[in-house]
């Protein structure tokens, strides 16, 4: 039976994949903030508590994971938050989009014999790295701008995950995917002029269902894909999700890399 752990599946898209993934006969482990307020889908499901935001809640559950994982799914995210610095003083963003589900990856690796998909977003190619000022330090803060930074550091960390994996010899693969305009509750820290716009546009560009945008990242989780692939949306009725090209800058994603690794003393 494979085994398939979905980060952020107490709702939105998380919950549709992991109930999808069950549906079809797989383990599915649901890593969720509260356990208790969530209600795994039928199936041979587990609810397991994850904070993305704590790197200590990160370790706690990476240490008390055994046997092997087919395929990890970081699907777990925040999108235009206030800023906040969490308790590892990372600004939100980047610490539940980018530094948590690299510490997760990183620990669970070595039980993970199938693939890590990591979601990321269309918003990606908006997205500018300093890797001066992750945290937004030394700038003014941009809800919006900070969550397509931190959406561009899933698609640079899948692109180097992949790179690692290939110069050590492994069969597991790096994949991304994005869901497109769907409507799954994540913007509704979204305030602003952009905000009222991306809203009054949802009838017209979204699904009303997370079922659409959950598509390319079941694609991405159990279709034949190359490794370092990134899987998007067919058409809005629902198509076959399919391969799109990103942004890949080796250089900056090794430096990104190493710059996470430090700062999450993974």
């Amino acid at each position: 039976m494979t085994t398939y752990l979905v980060t952020g599946a107490g709702g939105g898209l998380g919950a549709v994949t992991a109930r999808e993934l069950a549906a079809g006969g797989a383990r599915v482990v649901l890593a969720v903030r509260d356990p208790a307020r969530v209600t795994p889908p039928p199936g041979d499901t587990e609810v397991r508590r994850l904070d993305l935001a704590d790197l200590a809640s990160v370790r706690e559950f990476a240490a008390g994971w055994s046997g092997d994982l087919d395929v990890l799914v970081n699907n777990a995210g925040v999108m235009a938050v206030p800023y906040a610095k969490t308790v590892d003083g990372f600004e939100t963003h980047m610490a539940v989009n980018h530094f948590g589900p690299f510490l997760l990856t990183s620990l669970l690796l070595p039980h993970v014999t199938g693939r890590v998909v990591t979601v990321s977003s269309g918003l990606a190619r908006l997205g500018k790295i300093r890797l001066d000022d992750l945290n937004w330090e030394r700038r003014r803060y941009s809800a919006l701008g900070a969550y397509n930074q931190s959406k561009l550091a899933n698609l640079l960390f899948t692109h180097e995950l992949q790179r690692r994996l290939t110069e050590a010899g492994r069969d597991t693969l790096a994949v991304a995917a994005h869901p497109g305009v769907a409507r799954t509750g994540i913007d509704r820290h979204y305030r602003g002029v952009s905000a009222f716009t991306l809203k009054a546009l949802y009838p017209v560009i979204a699904q009303k269902k997370p079922e659409y945008g959950a598509l390319p990242i079941l694609f991405a989780a159990t279709e034949d894909v190359p490794g370092g692939a990134y899987v998007g949306p067919g058409d809005r009725s629902g198509g076959r999700p399919k391969l799109e090209r990103h942004r890949t800058d080796t250089h900056l994603a090794r430096e990104l890399w190493e710059i996470s690794a430090r700062l999450t003393r993974k």
